[in-house]
């Protein structure tokens, strides 16, 4: 089962079609994910984890002084031709796991003392990431969420997270270094709101939904004193 124990189950299944015609990323492969099929992405609806641990190489502001809980997803919707963990990107590394395993992941390494649970390209899981994020915080999760992605997703679909992600890390990728092939960029990628700074301005309204106003200056502040604080 991808959600576990039956008991457990609440809207997030209703989610679930979206992977029977999977259309979560831009690319809207319509592959049945459930059915053990596999789109541009590369893995299938159960959850594929390749690596979970303190992780001292992000920016200093989300590494900090003991590390960010990183849990690195396994596949990918965007595809880029630098790209340095290509084999969990392309779905090849990684072990398969369910819901209730991921949210023992999350709190273990709150346990460790992690400054955060930074969700690296999640995209391909989201529903279920969200689903897992939710039982998370019932049994005890309270340090923040950084959701690390290529930005490579629709905006709609990150509704999943209203109220599970404290911080948002997309990066911004150009053309040229994408596909290390001349090869051309998906049309969607430029529909996107929050990859660029000129669309990321779209997505302010959607945040300052979420946590106000201010929200975007009160992150930056913060980050800006545990980037002081981390390097001296």
């Amino acid at each position: 089962m991808i959600f576990g124990d039956k008991d457990q189950m609440n809207e997030t299944d209703m989610i679930l079609h979206l992977m029977e015609a999977c259309r979560l990323c831009p690319r809207e492969c319509d592959v049945n994910r459930l059915k053990g099929k596999k789109g541009f992405c590369g893995v299938d609806a159960k959850v594929m984890v390749a690596r979970a641990a303190l992780h001292m190489w992000e920016e200093p502001c989300i590494s900090g002084k003991e590390g960010s809980g990183a849990v690195f997803f396994s596949g990918c919707s965007l595809g880029c031709g630098f790209c340095q963990n290509r084999r969990i990107s392309r779905g090849q590394s990684g072990k398969q796991i369910t819901i209730e395993h991921l949210v023992d992941i999350f709190l273990n390494l709150q346990e460790q003392k992690a400054n955060n649970i930074n969700l690296v390209t999640a995209g391909q899981f989201l529903p279920q990431v969200a689903e897992a994020l939710k039982r998370a915080k019932a049994r005890g999760l309270h340090i923040p969420v950084v959701y690390n992605s290529s930005g490579y997703e629709k905006t709609e679909m990150l509704n999943m997270l209203d109220g599970l992600v404290d911080i948002y890390l997309p990066q911004e990728t150009f053309e040229s270094l994408l596909t290390g092939q001349g090869e051309a960029l998906p049309q969607t990628v430029y529909d996107l709101q929050y990859t660029s700074a000129a669309k990321a301005a779209k997505a302010l309204p959607q945040l300052q939904q979420q946590y106000g106003e201010d929200a975007v200056h009160e992150n930056l502040n913060v980050m800006g004193s545990a980037g002081q604080s981390n390097s001296t």
